[in-house]
């Protein structure tokens, strides 16, 4: 396997939070200061500072301080490690439901259509 159980869980649970994604969306674009990550969430700075300790004890950001600000970046490692778990389980899961539909195709009786015989006539 490409990554261990605990940095795939990590990662998927750092993922899991709506705002810590549209964080990660946010930082897409480039580097930026922990301020201005707060302003588009309506939630507060320490809240917003909640969520990237999340998102760096996941190891999907990193942090810079430089004099009293902090600088956060994307690291994209561990989304590219969860893509790779993904891709390959992807590829499993397709295997195993085009086996189930050729057997569900072989298996299929001739629909016969609606039961006309038990019909009430008006």
């Amino acid at each position: 396997m490409v990554n261990c159980p605990s940095a795939l869980d990590a990662t998927f649970g750092a993922l899991s939070d709506p705002t810590r994604r549209g964080i990660l969306e946010h930082l897409s674009q480039g580097e930026t200061r922990v301020t201005d990550l707060a302003r588009p969430f309506d939630i507060s700075l320490p809240a917003v500072s909640r969520h990237l300790r999340v998102l760096e004890t996941a190891g999907l950001i990193t942090r810079a301080r430089v004099g009293r600000e902090h600088h956060i970046q994307v690291d994209p490692g561990p989304i590219a490690a969860a893509q790779d778990w993904i891709s390959l389980y992807a590829t499993v899961w397709q295997h195993q439901f085009d086996q189930l539909d050729a057997y569900l195709t072989r298996t299929r009786k001739p629909h016969a259509g609606p039961n006309t015989s038990k019909r009430r006539r008006p």
